[in-house]
């Protein structure tokens, strides 16, 4: 096949090599682009590239700076000023606004070369409550590079598969809840979702102002850590990035940090009910504790009241926040509301709803109580924040919380929507307060990836991908390469 004569090694070479050949890299990825995602098994995780990304590497490595003009790919909610942000909706397919959203500023000040636009569940999966993760009506159906026939989770699923692909350096994705950890698990890299208000959010479209955040995905820790150091910064704009107690970088002493005495508790009753996951978990669990780590078995039901809150907060929020974004936009004819989007929707019907419809559009438009949305905005935070993270910290000594992230990947269904395993992981706590979430790969079931989530205190970022990197370097497992076929059981190996 021709996936089988490209480059890969080169594709997927070590941040050194990068640094050292940027214009070259930059044009391999391309040519990977067009012979995997356009070609080939046609993993459509890319909606649009950058032509003049090698030049701009060759600039942007001679000029000395951080990323010495890596690729980055950047999910379609995002602004560049070179390519469209559809969010992957037909109706804002032509809304090429020439702004960059502040993060990508600073990626570009820092040396990093946009390489394209990647593909996401539509409007963040924000639309409607039985849609199908990876789908939008721009770019269609995103494929697991790992398993073409299965699910690479959302919203971030083309920055997701795209990273696995080895179709750029990196990715940049956003969540509101999930949209980094799954579809970086689920395709076999490195997710994190850093804590809001360490990245702008100002020119992205929005789903929530209390949860919604920008972060890397990558192959390595490393370079998540780079990366994120890239994007970070205040915002004027963005109440939420002021005054914040960021570090000046997140990439230097990584690898300073042990795993000796460290006390992590294990959040067992978000191990899933899957034996299969929990004996790659253990495994893991196995390699931190080898390397000195003290692991504290943790029992906790999670208040589902902070489930009801978020969800009022996000349908308040979503029509409030979309209403503000889409009166920014230049073009004149572009939608000015929710409203707007679920006009456009029903009169697109048979492009856009196909598959599932916009009940969470149109529950949001209805969702107007300003004192029941404060009141709930209040209790979702306290809960999983000071009462779910924090206190399980404090109680039981631990300076980190541990769970698996998600199950393996499903079986895509376009007609029945997703098929999420909803006993397994622990984010939505680290979602709804703002905290960090890092998700690194610890193995596979049935040859597909499977990852574990670390979770840290409040603006603890740096701490979290310490210990991110330092489960890398102990990690036992082997784990999976995409091979761009549809999914097929293995013969077992003899004991």
């Amino acid at each position: 096949m021709l996936i089988r004569t490209l480059p890969l090694a080169l594709a997927l070479a070590s941040t050194s090599a990068l640094a050292q050949q940027a214009e070259a890299d930059a044009q391999t990825y391309l040519d990977r682009i067009a012979a995997l995602d356009d070609a080939g098994p046609e993993l459509n995780a890319v909606i649009s590239v950058n032509p003049d990304a090698p030049a701009e590497a060759r600039e942007a490595e001679a000029a000395g700076t951080l990323l010495a003009g890596r690729t980055v790919l950047v999910k379609d909610n995002i602004e560049t000023r070179e390519l469209p942000t559809t969010a992957g909706s037909l109706a804002l397919a032509d809304n090429n606004t020439g702004r960059d959203a502040p993060m990508i500023a600073n990626l570009r000040a820092s040396g990093g070369v946009v390489l394209g636009k990647t593909n996401l569940s539509e409007w963040a999966n924000i639309r409607d409550d039985n849609s199908t993760s990876g789908w939008s009506g721009v770019g269609g159906l995103v494929r697991n590079p790992h398993a073409t026939d299965r699910n690479a989770c959302g919203s971030s699923s083309g920055s997701g598969a795209a990273v696995a692909a080895g179709l750029a350096w990196a990715a940049i994705g956003t969540e509101t809840n999930g949209s980094i950890t799954c579809p970086a698990s689920i395709n076999g890299i490195v997710g994190f979702k850093p804590s809001v208000g360490l990245v702008s959010r100002r020119h992205v479209v929005p789903i929530s102002s209390t949860q919604d955040t920008a972060g890397p995905m990558t192959r390595t820790v490393a370079d998540a850590a780079l990366l994120v150091t890239a994007l970070a910064g205040e915002d004027e704009q963005d109440s939420a990035t002021v005054g914040v107690p960021r570090r000046e970088n997140y990439h230097t002493g990584l690898g300073d940090f042990s795993l000796e005495g460290v006390r992590i508790g294990v959040m067992r009753n978000q191990v899933g009910n899957r034996n299969d996951l929990k004996a790659v978990f253990n495994a893991a669990l196995a390699d931190l504790e080898a390397a000195g780590a003290e692991l504290v078995d943790i029992e906790f039901e999670v208040n589902n009241e902070m489930f009801s809150n978020s969800f009022t907060v996000l349908m308040f929020e979503l029509r409030d926040e979309m209403g503000k974004y889409l009166a920014s936009l230049p073009a004149e004819d572009a939608p000015r509301s929710l409203a707007d989007l679920i006009a456009f929707n029903e009169a697109n019907a048979a492009a856009e709803m196909r598959w599932f419809g916009q009940s969470l559009f149109e529950q949001a438009e209805e969702t107007t109580d300003r004192e029941a949305y404060e009141a709930a905005r209040e209790a979702g935070v306290r809960i999983a924040g000071a009462e779910t993270l924090d206190m399980l910290m404090a109680e039981n000594n631990v300076a980190f919380l541990v769970s698996p992230t998600r199950g393996p990947a499903w079986t895509t269904d376009l007609v029945n929507g997703d098929n999420f395993n909803g006993s397994v992981g622990f984010g939505s706590p680290a979602a709804i307060a703002g905290y960090p979430h890092l998700t690194v790969p610890m193995g596979a079931i049935e040859d597909l990836p499977v990852g574990i989530s670390f979770f840290g205190a409040k603006w603890a970022d740096f701490d979290v991908l310490q210990l991110g990197a330092a489960y890398e370097r102990v990690r036992s497992a082997e784990l999976p390469e995409p091979d761009f076929q549809p999914w097929s059981p293995q013969e077992q190996q003899a004991d």
